[in-house]
């Protein structure tokens, strides 16, 4: 395929690039990677992006973890293939950098779930209350949050707040109902949002699969609608305890690097799968639900990325006064310990 081929591509409305031979598919490869060194930038993916997005990547992982590799490279641009909300992280912890998202459309069904104005009257709601918020949301609501989280860490975080201090914790149900039951607390309250991509992993999916796969270890993100049950399954003994594991993203990814299981059965959105089998190429790791995409992380195609690279598309940018309040919230965070798994 020629330069001029790749540049006309770009610009295609349609999935061309999906039916790419090997040859096309390199070419591609080759050509972002040469583009990337020439406008010194470097690539990060989020574990869910499309594979062939995930291997021309420099860098894959959590959205986190990719802020902290863009704000610690030093490259002066960062091309982030992932959602909104994980672009502006980066440029929260990176304020010097030029960030780029392929598609500034592609957004977040859970960071969506609430925004600035409703966590203030919320706020308004219960003084005195400290705010827990997810990662997963955007540089307003992280400017109204007290401290952030991730899904590795919420349970330390909110360990860290006195236990006579009421916590309005947000966005995400089956997490922060995860967070409530590890740690007793009653005085947490949880913002009603989700991931409809996780919470449609369900708990009709999670014991068909369960059933079909006697024998097998199960991953599940705190996210999922599923992960109640899952407990619930290992309770009744229909799974052993030693084989459910409540994991991050980074938490399954260490998980399946020591795994000696033949099989593992996945609850989260289905491009982690790719990550997985490239660890560890031994054991069989099947979806719960084969059909938990995310439509925001496939917007990120491969024209895409190589038109962002060619023409500067399309940049993200925060207020200055909003990023120095919503980086304090992560930088509380993380004083209180790195997390180890992230989202």
């Amino acid at each position: 395929m020629t330069t001029t081929q790749l540049d006309t591509d770009r610009f295609s409305t349609d999935d061309e690039w999906r039916h790419w031979d090997a040859t096309q598919l390199r070419d591609w490869q080759e050509r972002v990677r040469r583009l990337a060194d020439e406008q010194d930038a470097v690539i990060l993916a989020h574990n869910y992006q499309l594979p062939a997005i995930q291997d021309v990547a420099h860098h894959v992982g959590d959205s986190l973890a990719l802020s902290r590799i863009a704000a610690a490279a030093p490259q002066r641009t960062i091309v982030f293939a992932g959602v909104h909300f994980m672009a502006e992280t980066a440029k929260l912890l990176s304020p010097d950098k030029r960030v780029l998202i392929p598609d500034a459309t592609a957004g977040c069904s859970l960071a969506d779930t609430i925004d600035a104005a409703q966590l203030r009257a919320w706020k308004a709601e219960h003084p005195g209350a400290v705010v827990v918020s997810y990662v997963n949301t955007t540089a307003a609501v992280k400017a109204e949050t007290d401290i952030c989280c991730t899904s590795s860490n919420a349970v330390d975080v909110v360990r860290s707040i006195p236990t006579d201090t009421e916590i309005l914790f947000c966005p995400d149900q089956f997490l922060g109902a995860h967070v409530r039951r590890v740690t007793g607390r009653d005085n947490i309250r949880v913002w009603l949002g989700e991931c409809h991509v996780h919470a449609d992993i369900s708990p009709a999916d999670l014991e068909q699969t369960v059933r079909a796969n006697p024998g097998a270890e199960l991953y599940v993100h705190p996210e999922c609608g599923c992960t109640t049950s899952a407990l619930w399954l290992a309770g009744r003994g229909e799974l052993p305890a030693e084989r459910t594991h409540v994991l991050s993203t980074g938490g399954m990814l260490h998980q399946a690097r020591t795994t000696r299981a033949g099989t593992v059965l996945v609850a989260t959105e289905i491009g982690m799968l790719h990550q997985l089998r490239k660890v560890n190429q031994h054991t069989d790791f099947r979806p719960v639900n084969p059909r938990a995409a995310c439509p925001f992380m496939q917007q990120i195609t491969p024209p895409k990325v190589l038109r962002s690279l060619l023409e500067g598309t399309d940049e993200v940018v925060v207020d200055p006064d909003l990023a120095a309040r919503a980086r304090r919230a992560v930088e509380r965070m993380v004083a209180i310990g790195r997390p180890a798994g992230g989202e």
